[in-house]
């Protein structure tokens, strides 16, 4: 057996794994979410530049207030469980073939693993002060300079580990000044910077959480392009790593598509969109990001662009920002929005896959 089949194997036992226990997990916390009240006791009145936010009232005025934020938990829940199990079986166990099913390595996955549970806790703390209506935050919960303060600080932490303990400082651009193979570039110590400066930016891709099944199904693309490219550099506890949140989306999809039994919330949102930028560090694959995680470029720069413009010409582009709530009020229906949104989703996801993997 070579070894790709061997990882090949691993890596589809733990995603089906992973699925399994997330699919568990949710008969378990959406009773207890509903039990808690744990939803926005009123709808989000304002938009971000504190006018009314009347075209995303109309739309979601009584589906925010009774369905249950935090679905997230059952992603990274899930992540946390398999790996801190395995991690022990690993070092009381002599049966081989349950040492070899742990995946957390200092130089692949140790990074990604501490961002995602540390990311998740801080968007769990966001979700709790909305559900209590604290914060004064145009939708509740901790203020956007916090928020802007601990992403930041997870880019700092995320960056001097690249610089310091791995001795990263390079990028790889591809195509550019030496088609098609490209450069790779020494950043020094600006190799930080860029790193605050991407998991800012993946957090603000984080307004696609706003119709059922929608953000759900634009990560599980993100994550399975990033498990591919990883898996193909050999890298092959990160390839599991992120193959394991595929599974965890596909099982938080079931209960997230219309009807949704509950929503995705900080505690989901910032984890992945932190763990993804980590994640695209580790692969060196910066650069294709953006096209990978398209989607997410779309919706946050509907927003940027929409401030703009309202800002120096006095009028909007879109009915509403971000661009899904825009296609609502041109009338297509949540389920057309969620499915073309995925299948462009994929599309981006496949032209950064192949860009990495053809010109590296």
């Amino acid at each position: 057996m070579t070894i790709e089949i061997y990882n090949a194997i691993r890596l589809l036992g733990l995603t089906t794994l992973g699925s399994l226990i997330a699919i568990i997990f949710a008969q378990f916390l959406i009773p207890y979410l509903n039990t808690k009240q744990f939803w926005k006791k009123k709808v989000r009145a304002l938009t971000i530049d504190g006018k009314e936010a009347e075209i995303f009232a109309k739309f979601h005025k009584e589906k925010e207030t009774n369905t249950p934020r935090g679905g997230g938990i059952i992603i990274w829940g899930t992540v946390f469980i398999i790996a801190i199990s395995f991690t022990l079986l690993s070092k009381i166990t002599d049966i081989w073939w349950l040492e070899n099913l742990s995946f957390i390595t200092r130089n692949e996955t140790w990074l990604p693993f501490f961002t995602i549970i540390t990311a998740s806790i801080i968007g769990l703390a966001d979700d709790m002060a909305v559900v209590w209506g604290k914060g004064k935050y145009i939708g509740g919960g901790l203020t956007f300079s916090l928020r802007m303060l601990l992403i930041s600080a997870i880019g700092l932490v995320g960056g001097l580990w690249f610089y310091l303990k791995l001795g990263w400082t390079t990028i790889h651009i591809p195509l550019l000044l030496n088609f098609p193979q490209g450069i790779d570039f020494d950043l020094g110590f600006f190799f930080v910077i860029l790193f605050i400066i991407v998991c800012l930016a993946s957090w603000a891709g984080g307004v696609v959480d706003g119709i059922d099944g929608l953000a759900g199904g634009v990560f599980a693309s993100i994550f399975s392009a990033f498990a591919i490219i990883s898996f193909a550099q050999g890298q092959y506890d990160l390839a599991i790593f992120c193959s394991i949140i595929t599974g965890t989306l596909f099982s938080f999809l079931w209960f997230n598509i219309p009807p949704a039994k509950f929503y995705m919330g900080e505690t989901g949102i910032m984890g992945l969109s932190m763990t993804m930028a980590v994640v695209a560090f580790l692969t060196d694959s910066i650069f294709v990001l953006p096209i990978i995680a398209g989607i997410l470029v779309i919706e946050a720069g509907s927003v940027i662009l929409q401030l703009l413009s309202k800002k120096f010409r006095q009028k909007k582009i879109w009915q509403s920002t971000p661009i899904h709530h825009h296609l609502e009020a041109m009338n297509w229906s949540q389920p057309q929005i969620t499915m073309r949104l995925w299948l462009l989703s994929i599309i981006f996801a496949l032209t950064g896959v192949a860009i990495k993997l053809l010109w590296t």
